[in-house]
């Protein structure tokens, strides 16, 4: 059984980052060291202000202390590591480019007034968890306990408990939106015929292997990915 130590260093590398900064950020908030508002998703401020800042830091801080804080790095450290150690393997700009891709597309959702939120971070956690359950959509999962039911299904289960237990909805769908967005995109899109529209643009994977993230892409062509057929009745207890 390996240490917490050697489990933290053997996480693939953007998950691990992102999960980092996630806790570090909103452990500094909490503890008085960081003002939320400083790195708040603020549009006048980011674009008018010249406060750029603002468009990254968002994404790291996921809300005060609390049970929901613990199951938004769970879903990080479970569904974020299955993607770049499965579907992404050896693909760590491609799954960079998923991110940062993301957080584009939440950022131009948000600025519709309605959809407007100043942290975005649950939203990115929740685009994860969308594509791994269209990556493994027959995959069982177990809900504390009280029910099973297939990974396709996931992101809607946790809305509903998430509204169910008084947290905003907007968030969870901003999340799914974007989510769907790349894998249409990227999948669907081109699996009905057409072209891939999302490639990586080749500065990110320069970026990559320029900083040696991760293992470097192959050259060869990859194959083409079909929704599911990995995990096929394997179970994972969600807070169990």
């Amino acid at each position: 059984m390996s240490s917490p130590g050697e489990y933290y260093n053997s996480l693939p590398p953007i998950t691990k980052a992102y999960g980092t900064a996630c806790f570090l950020v909103t452990v500094a908030c909490q503890i008085g060291l960081l003002n939320p508002v400083q790195i708040a998703y603020i549009p006048y401020l980011s674009f008018l202000h010249f406060q750029v800042w603002r468009l990254f830091t968002n994404f790291f801080f996921l809300g005060k202390f609390s049970i929901n804080f613990g199951i938004r790095l769970l879903m990080i450290a479970r569904y974020g590591v299955q993607l770049e150690s499965g579907p992404f393997e050896r693909r760590t700009a491609d799954f960079l480019w998923m991110m940062l891709f993301g957080a584009f597309s939440l950022l131009v959702l948000s600025a519709i007034p309605y959809f407007w939120s100043p942290f975005l971070g649950i939203s990115l956690v929740f685009m994860l968890l969308y594509v791994w359950s269209r990556e493994y959509p027959n995959a069982n999962i177990n809900i504390y306990g009280l029910v099973t039911l297939k990974a396709f299904y996931l992101p809607w289960a946790m809305l509903c408990l998430d509204v169910i237990f008084g947290s905003p909805i907007v968030p969870d769908l901003l999340g799914i939106i974007a989510g769907h967005l790349y894998y249409f995109l990227t999948v669907l899109h081109p699996l009905a015929g057409g072209k891939n529209m999302l490639r990586t643009p080749a500065f990110i994977h320069k970026l990559v292997a320029r900083w040696r993230i991760g293992v470097p892409a192959r050259s060869a062509p990859q194959p083409e990915r079909t929704s599911g057929g990995a995990f096929r009745g394997r179970s994972y207890r969600l807070g169990g």
